[in-house]
């Protein structure tokens, strides 16, 4: 029997290869009628016997591109329409768009093959690419994904690409970012003396200043990276001099082949080789014995974890071939600002750093810095969403009622928009505090909607007022709607897991404003999404400078020492008046952020007063600790006029100030009470509320050695509920906007978390 049928796909089926695929399978099945992309939409009408429209529909699903990620919306008998032949037709707008937009993908096999055929017309050109890979996000400037609408626009094929391009049965039908050395993007190589062109010329002359021990500045997909020899100190002490970055850890390109050991009986070891190998290629972070070749010592000072990854654009893969050694990738940025991806710019703020600028003229439509992952709790967790992730969608838990943009907070900054059950989240930004980011901010801000045809109605925000986009937000006019930021942590975890409803989450972080005013970090809330009660908090300390304390740990170690009541003084030039005021509580902030306690331990056990990173402190701390023993200290739980629980630490800091124990023991036992203490309270509120799930939420939950402790406390008590810890998104601020989103959308929904 013949018949007309129409079939409706939605889903990640943009830019991957989705309806050369189609034409195939039509193809296959002697089926007529066309394929046509609509605004994030592919719509497909068939003709032909019905046997073969099911076996169609079948294959849609389960043989569709690696890359793809579709879904069938409709599939229903339609109208009658000419039909002589399957055709892909011209890409048309909808008048309601669903709009998946693609993130980067890495460089495939068959690209790769090509790219070392010296047979081949694309050998050694950095920009070889197909339908399967290559520049997706961080080229597309409005859908549908055509190449009008990308930074390629500017790029005429030349006649033997223009053939491919247009034969629907080649693996580069479609592929808008399709080129060649003729007609495509071109390096260049710029020094104090001389300017190269031409691909081969500039990336030759790169390897040999790298192998001079120089420093680089190479624009790759997302952004520029400031790169030199990993296994030369000089070098890379050098980088660390001219980017004042003298601790924060340096990310490292491996040459393929150098993985952590994959033949390696160790599970851990195992997963870890599959995530340096997956087509995202994130950064890694990885335990310093898992990598046997040698890499400089100025690479992670103190730290006990390398960050790397693998080559993920063929530019990357040429300069490894001929190099033969790791490479220091580090993001090509002022320290806090967001990665720099316009050749102006780089020259104009890298001058000083790099010796040499190895640009090519495809413009980055915007920026993406590397992703990063670290295995924590045998589960790879998202530190830092970036490029190949990014834009990260979100399913949302509740509908929102109304289009919604959310800001996230002041540092590791990500923005997300939100409509009907979608959530995407964009790449990192950084930290708020720079023009520079806040101008990035702002692109993404007029960006997003535009790209995905989705007008915001209402903007969120974080609650503090003295956060940037907070303080950007009220001279708007618009709706603004502003989330507490530890709700918002709790409610990131909970819409992760939507199949538990009701919560006892720990929201532990450096910082950020409470409901009552003081600065929260180390919160226990029980509840749901647009529902949350603060139920405990670790015992609250006044902090002298309040957020300077971010960057010098000895304010957060006078905190809670002159709160014990001990003499100490730092050996700092304001101490004695960072003293006065703190017995005066002169910008002294009541705090009970739990990062700012590991500071404190970490001030205690090793001295570290000043650090150049946030977090520095409480890594390093986390470094010492080799799982050597289970000690722990009892932190009792208080109660105080509030209908609140204090977690009292002071039993804890009593024994950390003993200086005849190892700090390697005083690390393990400050981490291991903190878990303990974890746990003791999850049963205590066993016995007081009803909760199906645990939530851990905020940064200090990336410590992967506090999670496992909390997890292994958990199994020694035989606690049987779940601990869950955030896996797509950022446990950190870097999941903040999604989180906001969340619990938005459950305030406009009369609490109800369904």
């Amino acid at each position: 029997m013949l018949l007309y049928h129409q079939i409706i796909v939605q889903g990640q089926v943009q830019g991957v290869g989705f309806r050369p695929f189609i034409f195939r399978l039509a193809h296959e099945h002697q089926l007529k009628g066309e394929v046509r992309n609509l605004s994030g939409q592919v719509r497909i009408r068939l003709y032909g016997e019905a046997a073969a429209v099911q076996s169609f529909e079948q294959k849609l699903i389960l043989s569709a591109p690696p890359l793809a990620r579709p879904y069938i919306v409709s599939s229903a008998s339609c109208p009658p329409f000419p039909a002589e032949q399957f055709i892909i037709a011209r890409s048309s707008s909808s008048d309601n768009p669903d709009i998946h937009v693609p993130p980067d993908f890495f460089c495939c096999d068959d690209c790769l093959t090509e790219l070392r055929d010296p047979t081949n017309r694309r050998y050694h050109y950095p920009f070889i690419n197909c339908t399967q890979c290559g520049p997706r996000y961080t080229l597309i400037r409005a859908l549908p994904y055509d190449r009008p609408n990308t930074t390629m626009a500017d790029f005429p094929l030349c006649p033997d690409c223009a053939r491919e391009y247009h034969d629907p049965l080649n693996r580069r039908f479609d592929a808008q970012p399709v080129a060649c050395e003729r007609c495509g993007p071109q390096c260049s190589l710029q020094t104090q003396d001389q300017r190269v062109s031409g691909n081969a010329q500039s990336i030759r002359l790169a390897v040999d200043l790298l192998s001079r021990g120089q420093i680089i500045a190479v624009k790759g997909i997302g952004g520029y990276h400031l790169v030199c020899d990993a296994q030369n100190d000089v070098a890379v002490m050098t980088l660390r001099e001219r980017k004042q970055r003298p601790h924060k850890p340096l990310a490292v390109m491996l040459p393929p082949g150098l993985t952590a050991g994959m033949d390696d009986v160790d599970s851990a070891k195992q997963i870890i080789d599959e995530l340096i190998n997956q087509p995202l290629r994130p950064i890694v972070l990885v335990d310093k014995a898992y990598i046997t070749i040698p890499l400089s010592e100025g690479i992670a000072p103190g730290l006990r974890e390398y960050g790397v990854f693998l080559p993920y654009s063929p530019l990357h893969y040429l300069i490894l071939a001929a190099f033969k050694k790791p490479l220091v990738m580090s993001s090509a940025n002022i320290s806090g600002e967001p990665v720099i991806c316009e050749q102006s710019i780089a020259e104009a703020k890298l001058s000083g750093i790099a010796d040499a600028f190895l640009h090519h003229n495809r413009p980055v439509q915007r920026p993406a810095d590397d992703s990063i992952i670290k295995l924590i709790a045998a589960q790879a967790r998202v530190l830092r969403i970036g490029r190949g992730l990014a834009p990260l969608e979100m399913p949302l838990p509740i509908k929102l009622q109304q289009p919604v943009i959310a800001l996230g907070g002041q540092l590791k900054t990500t923005i997300a928009i939100a409509w009907n059950d979608r959530c995407v989240i964009s790449a990192h930004i950084s930290n708020m505090g720079s023009v520079r980011a806040q101008q990035v901010l702002l692109q993404l801000l007029a960006d997003f909607p535009r790209l995905y045809q989705v007008t915001p109605i209402v903007y969120l925000a974080d609650s503090h007022p003295d956060y940037s986009s907070h303080r950007w937000l009220k001279k708007q006019g618009v709706a603004m709607h502003t989330i507490w930021h530890h709700y918002a942590h709790a409610a990131a975890v909970a819409a992760e897991y939507p199949a538990h409803k009701n919560w006892l989450c720990f929201t532990w972080d450096g910082t950020g404003l409470g409901v009552d005013g003081s600065l929260w970090g180390g919160e226990t809330l029980i509840g749901q999404p647009g529902k949350w009660q603060r139920q405990a908090a670790l015992r609250p300390f006044y902090l002298p400078g309040g957020d300077k304390a971010g960057h010098q740990p000895w304010r957060s170690a006078a905190a809670v020492l002159w709160q014990m009541g001990k003499e100490w003084m730092p050996q700092q030039q304001d101490a004695g008046l960072a003293r006065q005021a703190w017995f005066k509580k002169i910008n002294c902030p009541r705090s009970s952020g739990a990062g700012r306690l590991f500071d404190a331990a970490a001030c205690i056990i090793t001295g570290t007063e000043q650090v150049s990173y946030e977090g520095q402190a409480a890594i390093e701390l986390e470094a010492l600790c080799m799982n050597s023993h289970d000690d722990f200290i009892d932190m009792p739980l208080t109660e105080q006029h509030e209908p609140l629980l204090w977690v009292d630490w002071q039993p804890l800091f009593d024994r950390l100030c003993n200086p005849q124990l190892s700090m390697a023991y005083r690390a393990e036992l400050f981490h291991n009470s903190l878990a303990r203490g974890v746990v003791e309270q999850i049963l205590y509120f066993q016995q007081h509320a009803v909760f199906d799930a645990i939530g851990l939420g905020g940064g200090v939950f990336h410590n992967k050695y506090l999670v496992e402790k909390i997890g292994y406390y958990a199994r020694q008590r035989h606690l049987q509920l779940p601990i869950l810890l955030p896996q797509k998104i950022p446990a950190g601020d870097g999941g903040l906007c999604f989180g906001q989103v969340v619990e938005y959308a459950a305030q406009r929904n009369g609490n109800t978390y369904e």
